[in-house]
């Protein structure tokens, strides 16, 4: 690739923030739905079981969010060179 395309960052401050936010979001859901799936009777240990359980998950969501939004910013980058 060529460094005429390199004006157009591939990851910028209000896109780091909305996936932040989209990942906040998701890890709260997903705590929710599922705290019915854990086998106890304690609601501490569901809520901590279960928010553990989505902390992972929110990760991976993190990571896609965040490689789908630089797969994105490099397809209009080489749509525009086109």
């Amino acid at each position: 690739m060529s460094d005429e395309n390199k004006d157009k960052p591939l990851i910028s401050f209000y896109g780091f923030i909305f996936d932040a936010l989209l990942s906040i979001a998701f890890f709260i859901f997903m705590t929710y739905v599922l705290m019915p799936h854990v086998p106890s009777e304690d609601t501490n240990v569901i809520l901590f079981i279960a928010g553990m359980t989505s902390f992972c998950m929110t990760g991976v969501f993190w990571l896609a969010a965040n490689m789908f939004r630089v797969t994105l910013v490099d397809f209009q980058r080489n749509k525009e060179q086109d």
